[in-house]
């Protein structure tokens, strides 16, 4: 999943009586007054959560707690996790690509 599709996925999700504003001077903004900063903080420790508790239901699995099944759908959530961040970074290292790009 790419980070164009997560704002997509975030915006149909909005509530239809002002989840979104038009700037006029670009596309809309979603105005949930939620800083970048906190919302890439939340993303990090989501993964690193969805890792542990990977590891942890290995570490049942190998000891006989836990069924193979339950450690396949936290490794699998591990690595959507994962795989969003890494969309995430590589998003920001285009638009940085992009702006370095611009002419003065």
């Amino acid at each position: 999943m790419n980070a164009a599709a997560l704002l997509a996925a975030r915006a149909y999700g909005a509530p239809a009586t002002g989840g979104l504003a038009e700037t006029g001077a670009g596309p809309a903004i979603a105005q949930t007054g939620a800083l970048f900063s906190n919302m890439l903080a939340e993303q990090v420790s989501g993964a690193v959560n969805a890792s542990r508790a990977a590891e942890a239901q290995a570490a049942q699995a190998v000891t006989g707690r836990a069924e193979l099944v339950d450690v396949v759908t936290a490794v699998a959530a591990a690595e959507v996790q994962m795989e969003t961040m890494i969309a995430f970074r590589d998003q920001a290292i285009q638009a940085y690509q992009e702006i370095m790009r611009m002419p003065i």
